[in-house]
């Protein structure tokens, strides 16, 4: 609730600044062109609108705690215009410093919604397996109750609780949210499984090891809580060095004044030293980045990490080193018997996938619809055993496609390919 709270007076205070950026914009524009009659000039709305937070802001921190920033000197160029009766100059300074700021509340808030989506993936409930008198029973609790050595059980198309170590079943697990790996997982008894992963196919039973807290998926949000989606370190170059700055602009602003004796070049002095260009065009640049990164699946935690990109010589790869576009392709098909050809392993295996629903069995079939370009037969009957692969009849054959875990369960000896075996590649049987 305090959540749900916070976020409805954060994006009511975005709408406000909007309406009153929209409102000085509009003020300034009938300043300049003198499009409506008033009986003061119009660029006051902006000063009053924009300009009075900046002025209240710079004097409570110079106040309570000696803290010259940026806004120190934006307030004082603003007076000084105002003195001047440069009215349309202190507006528009007070509304670009205002519309910059906006911007990088923005940024942050682009930042933060990876946070939010990493929140979404937190489950809520979990099944817990309980024995009453002899029997079985599940019972749905909050994920937060769990306790470690609780039996869970995990249906297919659940979303993992807690960390845990599978007690019984066989399934494959999407990890892309943990990990980063396009593929689901295929896991067995004894296999661990990450709170925050889906299970996909089979049920099973797991033991809980890491709860609460201590979960894989709430150590990730802290990580990415730990670091603020503040300024980039060019946003607030100005503000760490803002005491020089303004020392230089007033010195400045008078040695101009003696010279040439004319208040307004002064004053112009102060405005230019105003960082309204770094102000305004900083956040922007940073906000349209991680607006579009977060396009491609990337998590920015903090605009300053995009800077620090801008630094980087070399990038070093988990995995195998291999980027892809996380969609499988078959490259290759190898017959290890003199019964079949490739081209007719290929055929069968396609008609067999061609009801899966995991990702290398579409693969499969979608591949050999594109290259091949012809029909595959539709299996009769259809079976998917999880973490092993499929059982199809096609023309009153069994076949089995899997990997090799399920060739050596139904004793089919894959001869000739001890090699593909190791390395984890499929294969394919009758029976």
């Amino acid at each position: 609730m305090i959540d749900k709270l916070e976020k409805v007076l954060e994006w009511g205070g975005t709408k406000k600044d909007i309406t009153l950026l929209i409102m000085s914009g509009i003020a300034l524009v009938i300043s300049i062109f003198d499009l409506i009659p008033l009986p003061f000039d119009a660029s006051w709305i902006a000063i009053v609108l924009c300009g009075a937070p900046i002025i209240l802001e710079a004097v409570i921190g110079l106040v309570t705690e000696f803290d010259i920033k940026a806004d120190v000197l934006v307030s004082v160029a603003l007076v000084a215009s105002i003195i001047i009766h440069e009215d349309f100059a202190a507006g528009e300074v007070a509304f670009i410093m205002q519309l910059g700021g906006l911007l990088e509340d923005l940024t942050v808030a682009k930042a933060r919604a990876g946070i939010e989506r990493l929140v979404r993936l937190t489950p809520r409930t979990a099944r817990i397996i309980s024995s009453e008198n002899g029997s079985e029973t599940e019972k749905v609790i909050p994920a937060e109750q769990v306790k470690i050595s609780d039996h869970l059980r995990v249906l297919a198309g659940e979303t993992i609780p807690v960390d845990g170590i599978i007690l019984s079943g066989q399934t494959s697990v999407n990890q892309a949210a943990m990990t980063g790996e396009s593929l689901p997982v295929d896991k067995a008894e004894g296999d661990e499984v990450l709170s925050g992963t889906v299970n996909q196919f089979g049920a099973f039973d797991m033991e809980a090891t890491k709860v609460g807290e201590n979960s894989s998926i709430q150590r990730m949000i802290r990580l990415v809580q730990s670091a603020d989606a503040e300024k980039a370190k060019i946003v607030g170059l100005a503000d760490r060095w803002a005491t020089w700055i303004v020392l230089i602009a007033l010195t400045a602003a008078i040695i101009t004044y003696f010279i040439t004796h004319e208040i307004l070049r002064s004053v112009t002095i102060l405005v230019v030293f105003c960082p309204c260009g770094l102000v305004l065009a900083t956040p922007t640049a940073i906000m349209a980045a991680i607006g579009n990164v977060t396009k491609h699946g990337f998590l920015v935690r903090e605009g300053d990490a995009l800077e620090r990109l801008a630094h980087v010589k070399k990038i070093t790869f988990d995995k195998t080193g291999t980027l892809t576009f996380g969609v499988p392709e078959v490259t290759a098909v190898v017959s290890v018997s003199d019964e079949y050809s490739a081209e007719e392993l290929y055929r069968m295996t396609a008609s067999c996938e061609s009801k899966s629903e995991h990702p290398l069995g579409k693969a499969i079939t979608s591949c050999y619809k594109r290259t091949k370009r012809m029909n595959i037969t539709v299996p009769e009957h259809f079976m998917m055993i999880p973490g092993q692969g499929i059982e199809a009849r096609i023309g009153g054959r069994t076949l089995l496609a899997g990997n090799p875990r399920l060739m050596k369960e139904k004793n089919i000896d894959i001869v000739g390919n001890s090699r593909n075996s190791k390395s984890g590649c499929g294969g394919f049987g009758t029976q």
